[in-house]
């Protein structure tokens, strides 16, 4: 025979009511054998696996944002050997009507002045008759130009 009786008296009902709920997948451990392993989660590394991938998806676009601006830069600077070349031209003897797209070639003559020509260095033979060949150019459609190949100025292109 069990002589181990349970004493109901001695069982506190109002604390074990806390351990019983209508809703056991609520509770914070597993209610029964065959329930599911609840595991603490590690808060830190969550928030600290978080702020890392924040910091890397951060990083690259601003390495995205670099690179843009550097490309905006190398543009720029593009336009404004554009506009001191074209400035230069404009200020050269052109004796004709230039055509957009159409290439020419720059000259500096004995007197120092610039001379736009439709003649390339390798046709005048050896009756060159300027100073330097200074640039083949190419009249852009907004009327700024193109320094295709050069020999002496130093300009982008």
């Amino acid at each position: 025979m069990n002589d181990n009786k349970i004493d109901i008296s001695s069982i506190d009902l109002e604390k074990e009511k806390e351990k019983i709920t209508d809703l056991p997948g609520l509770i914070e451990y597993a209610h029964h054998a065959g329930s599911a392993i609840i595991k603490p989660e590690d808060k830190g590394r969550i928030k600290g696996n978080a702020v890392a991938s924040m910091h890397d998806q951060t990083d690259r676009q601003f390495r995205q944002l670099y690179e843009q601006m550097q490309t905006l830069i190398e543009q720029a600077k593009y336009l404004k050997s554009r506009v001191e070349v074209s400035e230069r031209i404009y200020k050269a003897d052109v004796p004709f009507q230039p055509v957009i797209g159409k290439t020419y070639f720059l000259y500096k003559k004995k007197s120092g002045l610039d001379l736009v020509s439709m003649v390339s260095p390798d046709e005048w033979g050896k009756n060159f008759p300027y100073e330097s060949f200074e640039a083949e150019i190419r009249l852009m459609s907004d009327h700024t130009w193109e320094v295709v190949q050069s020999k002496s100025m130093d300009y982008q292109y």
